[in-house]
């Protein structure tokens, strides 16, 4: 089979990005775990035979750089050294300069990560962080263990504050600040309660951020593990955050992972939609196993990358002059 004839969703290349624009992606990597063995990590959750695959590696690689961000986010990455690794062995000449990546209290040791060509002013998580409140007794059937525990991130928000270019400042202009909340929300069909309780603490960061600094852009990606319409994205949208993809009808271009659904979700608050308008989005197409074909029994195929698929959305800075002026 062709490698083009294995992609089910998205896009087959990614559109041309504008002059003058921002292009901002996030992109669950799959376990890009490197080929260190962890010493603190063992039994289940040992990474000793974890190594992401060479052929997955390089597919990765190819729809980053087919993509070209300034600025990713990733989920799914073990650790900085791993993501330096990667990127060092795949995407050299890229301008990848910047980068965080902080544990982020997960048992199996994966964590959000961002590379970016624009400077980080500074980065922040909070591993562990309770929520509020104890899980249910009745949880699915393979997790009751974790019924009556108290409630925490099951991944902790990744928080990275970006500065943003200005070429009209003189010296003594602070940069403009863009902030981004990288999630990686708990999966599985049975945890929607534990997302809604994230999205929720999620939002508490953020409002952190808004409450000392109303005009700070925010936007908010990355893998939610739920859709639209659930609950734990509706927390967001109904606190003010705009969907960049909402307006583009439902459809396979717009979904970014191969169960058919559309997870992976880039979300703006109204100060960063009015500072950095979306001129375009779209989700870049991987090569996907076929339909009804379970990851169990197939858990990796040549050309494969990962089950989730990179989210773009190309920003343009809006003019300083065309903000209104104050007092006016």
């Amino acid at each position: 089979a062709s490698m083009a004839s294995l992609r089910r969703f998205g896009l087959v290349e990614a559109p041309a990005k504008a002059d003058g624009t921002l292009r901002l992606a996030t992109y669950n990597v799959a376990n890009l775990f490197d080929d260190a063995d962890d010493p603190a990590l063992s039994g289940d959750d040992d990474d000793a035979n974890e190594t992401k695959p060479l052929h997955e590696r390089v597919a990765v690689a190819g729809a980053i750089r087919a993509v070209d961000a300034d600025v990713l986010a990733l989920q799914e990455v073990e650790s900085l050294e791993a993501l330096l690794w990667f990127r060092d062995q795949f995407l050299s000449g890229m301008g990848y300069e910047h980068v965080a990546a902080i544990d982020a209290g997960d048992d199996r040791g994966i964590e959000q990560a961002v590379l970016s060509r624009l400077p980080i002013a500074g980065f922040q998580n909070w591993p562990d962080h309770a929520l509020g409140g104890v899980h249910p007794e009745k949880y699915g059937n393979q997790e009751n263990f974790l019924a009556g525990q108290p409630l925490a991130f099951r991944r902790s928000p990744l928080r990275v504050d970006l500065q943003l270019p200005n070429p009209e400042a003189g010296p003594d202009t602070a940069p403009a600040t863009l902030t981004l909340f990288v999630v990686h929300h708990k999966s599985g069909r049975y945890s929607s309660y534990w997302r809604e309780a994230e999205a929720a603490g999620v939002l508490a960061k953020i409002e952190e951020v808004t409450q000392s600094d109303p005009d700070r852009a925010v936007i908010l990606l990355g893998d939610f593990n739920a859709e639209t319409r659930d609950a734990s994205v509706q927390t967001y949208l109904k606190a003010g955050f705009d969907d960049f993809f909402a307006n583009r009808g439902w459809g396979p271009q717009t979904v970014s992972h191969e169960s058919g659904r559309r997870i992976d979700l880039i979300l703006a608050n109204k100060a960063a939609l009015a500072q950095l308008p979306a001129e375009q989005a779209f989700v870049l197409g991987t090569a996907a196993r076929p339909e009804g074909v379970n990851w169990r029994d197939m858990p990796t195929f040549p050309g494969m990358a990962s089950d989730h698929y990179p989210v773009v959305v190309d920003l343009r800075p809006a003019e300083p002059s065309e903000a209104p002026a104050a007092g006016g």
